[in-house]
């Protein structure tokens, strides 16, 4: 008696499994995402089994206070623990092909397969797009929906700004900084000294780490910035950067840069050729991974002298959150007498910059949990 096996790709369940893991594994930022609240990107995903629209993502800032000291009275002298959340609504995301009869000579569950990479490689994209976005705002409040710094009109930005200015530098100096009026501030940077180095480096993670520690431009005690602590057993306390090319190529041509990699770095004697001498990989500079992301390249020329302007974001714990109401899951369709088949993707998720904000709503003043952010000259190639 014959028996007939089922093929893998009939499986819908396991397939979609597959397909989400093999997305998110193959995400650019997928090393820097997690479920706990040490991770740079924090996915929460809840509502994947109950109804909803929305995730909270909550943080209790540090305690400040002196505490009591022997047989001083504790009563009446207690600390705040102040907390705070913010909810990152999720939306359907879908997109699909469609195959006839003549063009593919297939059923629709052979579609799903032949369409699996294309769809995978489109939702990848989509994701890493929207992670990119999320770095980048600097409104999530106002307009009914996160809006990007290169978008947002002057007084976002300048609003932005004043809630920010322990964790925003421009160019080289602390001093760039106009007032909190961000097109002034940028109109500081000089287009040579104002490139990204190893200098830059060093000062913006002595800012982020000082983050907090005082009272911003409203009189408001700001969120402490928590380093990402690597899990190798050490606790070492890394900060992660990602910057677009240009960028990154002056931090590559940076002496300081050059000679760390030269004289710090394996030296491959092996043939590895793990150094980023050879491989354009990352970069490591004091305590600092510098990651490259060619997607941020999108620019503002007004530095001094119409210098071309870039950013940087020097991440740590909680930058981002991730909203995940339904997973990836596939889907088909058959119409046109069976003739036209369609697959597709979808799934419903949420993606901003994690805020903390003081008030009944926890939305008023709100300040970038994890972001340091920086603005530098970045000249085209010649």
């Amino acid at each position: 008696m014959a028996e007939t096996s089922v093929r893998q790709s009939l499986t819908p369940a396991q397939w979609d499994d597959e397909f989400f893991r093999e997305y998110v594994r193959e995400n650019l930022f997928s090393k820097y995402m997690g479920t706990d609240e040490g991770s740079i990107i924090q996915i929460k995903d809840a509502l994947t089994r109950k109804s909803g629209d929305r995730i909270s993502f909550n943080a209790t800032r540090q305690l400040r206070g002196d505490g009591v000291e022997n047989n001083e009275v504790l009563e009446g002298n207690e600390d705040e623990l102040d907390a705070r959340s913010l909810f990152v609504v999720a939306r359907p995301i879908r997109n699909a092909v469609v195959l006839t009869d003549w063009d593919a000579q297939k059923s629709a569950i052979d579609m799903r397969d032949a369409a699996r990479y294309a769809l995978k490689d489109w939702i990848t994209v989509k994701m890493r797009n929207d992670i990119i976005a999320g770095l980048q705002q600097v409104d999530i409040y106002t307009s009914g929906k996160p809006v990007r710094f290169i978008d947002a009109t002057a007084t976002q930005r300048n609003t932005w700004l004043a809630n920010n200015a322990d964790r925003v530098l421009f160019g080289n100096s602390v001093s760039n900084n106009a007032g909190n009026d961000a097109a002034a501030s940028m109109a500081n940077i000089n287009a040579t000294t104002g490139k990204l180095t190893a200098a830059t480096i060093t000062l913006a993670k002595r800012r982020a780490r000082l983050a907090g520690r005082g009272l911003n431009t409203n009189g408001l005690q700001n969120p402490a910035m928590t380093p990402y602590t690597v899990r190798n057993g050490d606790g070492t306390e890394w900060y992660m950067m990602f910057t677009g090319s240009l960028p990154f190529r002056d931090l590559q041509n940076d002496p300081v840069m050059q000679q760390a990699n030269r004289d710090a770095r394996t030296r491959d004697d092996n043939g590895s050729y793990k150094n980023p001498i050879w491989t354009g990989g990352d970069l490591v500079y004091d305590g600092v991974i510098v990651r490259e992301v060619p997607e941020l390249d999108q620019y503002m020329a007004t530095g001094a002298s119409g210098a071309q302007i870039g950013q940087y974001f020097l991440c740590g714990a909680q930058a981002l959150g991730v909203a995940w109401v339904q997973r990836s899951k596939t889907t088909t369709d058959t119409r046109d007498y069976g003739f036209r088949n369609g697959v597709g993707v979808q799934e419903i998720r949420g993606i901003n910059k994690l805020q903390w904000g003081v008030g009944a709503a926890d939305n008023a003043n709100p300040v970038d949990a994890g972001i340091f952010t920086g603005f530098v000259s970045a000249a085209a190639d010649a």
